[in-house]
């Protein structure tokens, strides 16, 4: 999460979406007093900033909205761009289960995804409910439950669907850096049977209605 009040902005990351380059894309030309929550090199250096902030919910680099509250006044989103990242569902499942198999932290996501293969790993009840219980768009509800509007940058569209934010920012976001990329087979559409892949669009309803997203296999 970024905050700027000098240049009049809040970026939400959802998780596993490419949101750690646009991170870092948007701190190369930070703001003396931007407020910076993660775990990028120069967000690391201004986290003493943050020390003594109260805010409603956990405060870290994938807070929503509601659980940022504290971070700013309610009252101050009505006049922010607020912005985040979004990503075809099958692509970023596939990108999130090899990214939890790296992991050594102990979370219940990380022990089904290194005890499971990527079907197992979708077939659990835990993770079906999770999957459907956070669309995009839930992380743009504030403490009071108001869904925020919101920019949403489709990552397969970026230089497109960015290029309202780099008119609010003044300046270009292209090319973003490659950074955080999982270790696993480029082409997501080959983990997933057609089963699979029918029961991710429906646990991922919401996001595909939302943003039109589609599995195809056509090109394999």
């Amino acid at each position: 999460m970024i905050l700027s009040r000098g240049r009049k902005y809040l970026f939400v990351h959802i998780p596993k979406t490419g949101g750690t380059a646009l991170a870092q894309a948007l701190e190369a030309r930070a703001m003396a007093d931007d407020l910076l929550v993660g775990d990028t090199p120069k967000a690391r250096k201004r986290r003493g900033r943050l020390r003594d902030v109260k805010t409603a919910g956990r405060l870290w680099k994938h807070s929503t909205l509601a659980e940022a509250e504290g971070l700013y006044h309610r009252d101050e989103l009505d006049d922010l761009y607020i912005f985040t990242l979004v990503r075809n569902p099958w692509d970023r499942t596939v990108s999130y289960y090899h990214w939890l198999r790296a992991q050594s932290f102990d979370h219940p996501a990380v022990t089904i995804a290194k005890a499971r293969d990527f079907s197992g790993f979708l077939h659990d009840p835990s993770m079906q409910a999770s999957l459907q219980a956070h669309p995009y768009s839930w992380y743009l509800r504030d403490g009071a439950g108001v869904q925020r509007p919101a920019h949403y940058i489709r990552l397969e569209h970026f230089a497109k669907d960015a290029a309202a934010l780099e008119a609010h920012l003044g300046f270009a976001l292209t090319p973003l850096p490659k950074v955080n990329v999982s270790d696993r087979p480029r082409d997501y559409r080959r983990f997933y049977s057609d089963e699979d892949a029918a029961l991710l669009g429906r646990l991922n309803r919401a996001n595909c209605a939302q943003f039109g997203y589609e599995f195809d296999r056509s090109y394999i």
